[in-house]
């Protein structure tokens, strides 16, 4: 039996996997819990969030995340992709910055608009 704490929500129930009766997750208050507790231990992914370089913007990095959850293992290789974009401002919510990561069917995305700064910036 595996403990963990859901963290699908910020209740963070504790839960109860049980690998030796097919992934049975008990102490969880909703069943997105128990999807949640089986797929950890068989699957797991996670969003990654983090920042590039722009320039041309009134601060230096602008925050990108994933559109989508991305297997756990595949975190540091992806993040690795990050180290080399520079991105040139305007940038808008939902803009392309690494598409198709990893061949996974995930991209990096803007999340969040900077426009090109102004002398008075």
């Amino acid at each position: 039996m595996t403990e963990l704490i859901c963290i699908v929500c910020p209740k963070g129930c504790h839960l109860h996997v049980d690998e030796k009766n097919g992934y049975t997750v008990t102490g969880n208050a909703c069943p997105r819990g128990a999807i949640y507790g089986k797929k950890e231990l068989l699957h797991p992914t996670r969003t990654i969030t983090s920042t590039v370089r722009i320039e041309g913007a009134s601060i230096p990095r602008v925050p990108v995340k994933t559109d989508r959850d991305i297997p756990k293992e595949d975190i540091f290789a992806a993040m690795k992709l990050l180290d080399s974009v520079t991105l040139q401002a305007p940038v808008h919510v939902g803009d392309i910055v690494v598409a198709n990561i990893l061949g996974l069917d995930a991209n990096f995305v803007v999340t969040r608009s900077l426009e090109q700064a102004t002398d008075s910036d």
